[in-house]
């Protein structure tokens, strides 16, 4: 790969938008097939779908916010389309139980035996809707669940096929009835992606889109093209951990990390694995845009989604209107960046 190629345009610490067009093939030339697939049917939401794809380049899980009706299921479905791989969906209510999530073991009469009932957590792509509305016991179910890419039935431990990510949605406007995640499980996410509205352009393109069919099937995610199979998304998850990030860059990340915590009207900062997943998602930033080195602008451009579910405003912050994304990015424009 070119080292002297520009990278991404990241004005400040905006998030990302599209990837480059790669020269050649490789990893790089393959997320950018996909996006161009995302993009047909998943409007105005390109920074959206690049860290999507940059989560799933690093092997991590993403907290999806956004208000009802915003294509959240549409793009998750769409991404599991471009690889062939399985789509499975868990709807989050107050009643469900672990074993609603992993599985559980039955008694066959006919058998006599017991017989295993895998969970929906078998697939590639989990959409855990609303991942709020369930009851602690739950949560922690699946979250076992991604930090180990396993599961354990009745003392049986069982690998979950690769590649597997959960993308977990939140209702940013409905706070009844709900069970906040805790700062120690929101940790778990490599990424909390933010779903706003589209733009006039892009809302008119796609309300055309739906409608022109019958019983508004006009954008249908499994219109995407197959570009690969599961073995090609695994092997451009290891390209990408192979994408070298210097010492410099490295000290970078741990400095913005360390920076959250001692920063004024910060109540919890950024931890250790704050600093990890900013190089992880700058790794598969810098390989989207065809090189093979993190750059500073690479963990610049991750800043927001990587950090903003990391970080809590004390009160008098929170109280005064200020926002958590307006609070990191201070932080981030007040650390020196390396020259590299």
């Amino acid at each position: 790969m070119n080292e002297h190629q520009e990278p991404m345009d990241p004005s400040g610490i905006e998030e990302s938008a599209a990837p480059t067009q790669p020269s050649g093939g490789g990893a790089a030339a393959l997320c950018q097939q996909i996006y161009v697939e995302l993009r047909k049917v998943f409007f105005g939401q390109d920074h959206v779908v690049s860290q999507v794809l940059a989560a799933l380049l690093s092997g991590g899980h993403v907290l999806l916010e956004g208000k009802p009706g915003l294509g959240k299921t549409h793009l998750v479905l769409a991404l599991a389309n471009t690889f062939g791989g399985q789509f499975g969906r868990i709807q989050f209510t107050p009643d469900l139980m672990p074993s609603d999530v992993t599985g559980f073991t039955l008694f066959d009469m006919k058998s006599q035996t017991f017989q295993m009932r895998r969970g929906p957590v078998f697939t590639n792509l989990l959409l855990a809707d609303e991942i709020n509305r369930a009851p602690a016991k739950t949560q922690a179910a699946l979250l076992e669940v991604m930090q180990e890419q396993q599961v354990t039935i009745d003392g049986e431990s069982i690998k979950l096929e690769l590649p597997f990510m959960t993308l977990a949605t939140q209702n940013p406007i409905e706070q009844e009835g709900t069970y906040p995640l805790p700062e120690a499980q929101l940790d778990r996410f490599l990424m909390k992606v933010v779903i706003d509205y589209p733009d006039q352009v892009s809302e008119e393109q796609v309300v055309g889109q739906v409608t022109s069919r019958a019983a508004a099937k006009g954008l249908d995610a499994r219109d995407v093209s197959r570009i690969c199979v599961q073995q090609d998304i695994i092997s451009a998850q290891q390209e990408c951990a192979e994408i070298r990030a210097v010492p410099e860059v490295v000290r970078y990340a741990v400095n913005i990390c360390r920076a959250t915590r001692d920063a004024q009207g910060i109540s919890l900062g950024a931890g250790t694995r704050g600093a990890i997943s900013l190089i992880q998602v700058g790794k598969a930033y810098a390989l989207m845009n065809g090189r093979d080195f993190v750059t500073p602008d690479d963990l610049k451009s991750a800043t927001l989604p990587v950090l903003r579910h990391r970080v809590q405003l004390a009160p008098e912050l929170a109280i005064s209107g200020q926002k958590v994304d307006d609070a990191i990015e201070r932080i981030v424009n007040a650390v020196e960046a390396p020259r590299v």
